[in-house]
């Protein structure tokens, strides 16, 4: 018997998802959640096989929890269940451990197969999309292997460069030699692989979004300003991702 914990947060999708899975004799719906809240004590007490999960929950996401299962019950098999097909929150899905990743126009049928699919431990995604995601995904764990070998150094002045600033406001914020600025530059273009700061810049922006370079705050001894700088301004947040897709009243399940 495939055990199922569903969390959506519209009474509808888990009404037609347990009404779709209820005839099935090897599936049974053994708890349901409305919130991200109230799905985790049902995955820590049921331990399900399959958790299907809405991508964006009240109080969470869907990719955000499979990760919380996964840390509480390793074999959990999560499904993502997407208002649309978004090929960042499928990225993210995969990143997390996800399973499979569905969107709510699918057929019930399609749904009851793709719930013994994942159970058996294989995976469910679109093939074209996954492939492309699967190589961003590589692209971005290639990234965490090059940003892991930048000093601590090239690692500050590349969050500087995010901000577009010229090599002499780096300078003057980490109280170095212009020239000095411009070497560690010139390392850190060949170790990202770009020819020009312009890139770099756009690649520091990226890898900041995505949280593969954190914002370190420069040492004690680079904190200190040279007589007659002016206030030095915090870092420019990353460029913010667009908005969560609305939530459009379409066919569900």
């Amino acid at each position: 018997m495939i055990s199922v914990v569903l969390a959506d947060g519209h009474d509808v999708v888990r009404v037609g998802v347990r009404t779709v899975l209820r005839p099935e004799s090897d599936i049974e719906v053994v708890g349901e959640a409305r919130t991200a809240a109230e799905a985790r004590p049902l995955i820590a007490t049921l331990r399900p096989d399959v958790l299907i999960l809405d991508s964006y929950l009240p109080d969470s996401s869907g990719v955000a929890l499979c990760r919380e299962a996964l840390a509480m019950k390793s074999d959990i098999r999560c499904l993502i269940l997407a208002t649309d097909a978004d090929d960042e929150v499928m990225s993210q899905a995969i990143m997390a451990g996800a399973a499979g990743y569905v969107v709510k126009q699918i057929e019930a049928s399609s749904l009851v197969s793709g719930v013994r699919l994942v159970a058996s431990g294989h995976t469910l995604f679109d093939p074209e999309a996954a492939a492309k995601v699967v190589h961003n995904v590589e692209e971005r764990r290639r990234m965490h292997g090059v940003v892991a070998e930048l000093t601590p150094q090239q690692r500050r002045i590349l969050v500087l460069l995010a901000e577009g600033i010229s090599n002499r406001q780096i300078a003057d914020r980490l109280v170095l030699a212009e020239k000095t600025v411009k070497n560690h530059i010139t390392g850190l273009l060949a170790k990202l692989g770009v020819s020009h700061r312009t890139q770099a810049a756009l690649m520091a922006s990226q890898l900041l979004e995505d949280g593969v370079v954190p914002r370190p705050a420069p040492p004690a001894d680079d904190m200190r300003q040279p007589k007659g700088a002016g206030p030095s301004g915090g870092l420019m947040p990353p460029h913010p991702r667009g908005q969560s897709p609305s939530r459009a009243p379409g066919r569900s399940l």
